[in-house]
């Protein structure tokens, strides 16, 4: 992953070189300083450099400031300005932080489930927390408003992601037919068995997916995903040659899966899915 241009000795802005080497910065005036040159955040090294003061003192000298809702601090070493209209929230929404945080912790993520629906205007009730696929474990923490949970996930590179722009660049965000196959495989995380189906459906309507594109995707996921997501589709979504992606799940070589993977083992089976249908499903769409 690219290193984020946060702020550097030398940071390109548009089509201006600015430099920071002799920049000194009151500490009350920094936040406003930065977002006026279009900077979000800056490490604990970089601040120290812009206030004229040694690293150990940055946080007693933006203490005032973060106190007024001006700064947060998401990560270790790394402080954020605020724009103004959410410093009664603590910090900016978590899509707008999303990005620089994972940049500083040189880590591989996506947005993904419930969150990623969201962003696809499919998420039926909004998610209580903001959900992020990573390439290794780290702790849920809240910042301003927002609760991060982050999922370790496998291969998180190799899933399509588009990219949803944002203040301070862009977000890297599951596209629908990935969101609806993680919210296959995960239901529990999805918010049970009826969200999960009322999320798929949705972001398969109006044109919204790709059945080959779903299909192709299918090979990477478990089996249950792929039936899952072909069953309420073909079920509760709107008229859609599911051919391509019913092969790929008759082609996977393993027993039949279940609809509810806490639910009952033994259920009526749905022979083209592949798929016991052990819960009553009601979609509201």
């Amino acid at each position: 992953m690219p290193e984020l241009p946060i702020v550097t000795l030398s940071v390109t802005i548009g089509n201006m070189n600015t430099s920071f080497e002799d920049e000194r910065v009151r500490a009350p005036e920094l936040a406003d300083w930065l977002l006026s040159r279009g900077l979000v955040a800056v490490t604990t090294a970089q601040a120290a450099q812009l206030l004229g003061v040694p690293p150990d003192q940055v946080r007693r000298r933006l203490h005032a400031p973060a106190r007024r809702g001006e700064w947060v601090m998401p990560a270790h070493g790394l402080w954020m300005a605020v724009h103004p209209e959410y410093r009664t929230w603590g910090a900016p929404p978590g899509i707008e932080i999303v990005d620089t945080v994972m940049r500083h912790l040189h880590t591989d993520y996506y947005v993904g489930w419930l969150s990623a629906a969201e962003i696809h205007g499919a998420a039926h009730q909004a998610p209580q927390v903001f959900q992020v696929a990573t390439s290794r474990h780290i702790r849920a923490k809240q910042v301003g408003r927002t609760r991060f949970t982050f999922m370790t996930r496998e291969s998180v590179g190799a899933v399509p992601v588009i990219e949803r722009p944002t203040r301070s660049g862009h977000a890297r965000v599951s596209t629908r037919e990935a969101t609806i196959l993680d919210v296959a495989a995960d239901i529990d995380i999805a918010g049970g068995v009826t969200n999960a189906a009322t999320v798929i459906a949705e972001l398969a309507d109006d044109d919204g997916i790709d059945v080959g594109t779903l299909a192709d995707l299918a090979h990477n996921y478990p089996a249950a995903a792929g039936r899952r997501a072909g069953w309420v589709l073909d079920r509760f979504g709107p008229e859609l040659e599911l051919e391509p992606l019913r092969d790929v799940v008759q082609s996977k070589a393993t027993a039949p899966s279940l609809l509810d993977a806490a639910g009952p083992t033994t259920s009526e089976l749905d022979r083209d899915w592949r798929l016991r249908v052990n819960r009553d499903v009601e979609v509201d769409v």
